[in-house]
């Protein structure tokens, strides 16, 4: 019994391409079906129950900003694995010049974590926000990031990070309209 090699078993070319081709269009349909991220991004995030969710699942009051002036924009809303594997609460928004503004928490921070989302700035200051909370003040040189850091002192608190490309004003605007959300 002599088997014959089917025509479409032979390499040519046309049956290479054919065969890459299905390969292709099932791993676009697999790419497709799976959720690559656990963002919301554009002008409709809602980033209050964005927070209010996360803070119910983790346990920690996450803030959000409220009551913003006119102009201010939410852009977007993350939480994410970060540096030194800590989940990171993080919102972001554009102010009315178009600068960006984000707010950035987790529990239990490293300096590390500190250093990185700062960009390793240099301390230049302190400020409080009108609900007494002191920020201290980090700017890094050569590049047009500014931050304020409220770090939380005991285990399982909230240190707190509102850093970007705005003035100091602006990122001390939004720390003064977080609110903690409750879950």
């Amino acid at each position: 019994m002599s088997s014959a090699a089917s025509h479409y078993a032979k390499g040519t070319v046309a049956n290479v391409v054919r065969s890459l081709l299905v390969v292709a269009g099932m791993a676009a349909v697999i790419f497709l079906m799976v959720a690559r991220t656990s963002s919301v991004s554009g002008d409709q995030a809602d980033i209050e129950a964005a927070a209010r969710q996360h803070a119910t699942q983790s346990g920690h009051p996450f803030e959000y900003a409220t009551d913003l002036p006119e102009g201010w924009t939410s852009d977007s809303q993350r939480y994410v694995r970060s540096k030194d594997d800590l989940m990171m609460w993080s919102a972001t928004w554009k102010t009315p010049d178009g600068e960006y503004v984000a707010l950035q928490q987790v529990a239990d921070a490293t300096d590390t974590w500190v250093n990185t989302q700062t960009n390793n700035g240099k301390r230049v200051g302190t400020v409080s926000t009108g609900d007494g909370r002191e920020w201290l003040q980090r700017e890094r040189e050569g590049k047009v990031q500014r931050s304020l850091v409220n770090r939380g002192e005991g285990e399982g608190e909230l240190t707190t990070i509102v850093t970007g490309t705005g003035t100091f004003d602006q990122l001390l605007e939004l720390a003064n309209h977080l609110e903690a959300a409750t879950g």
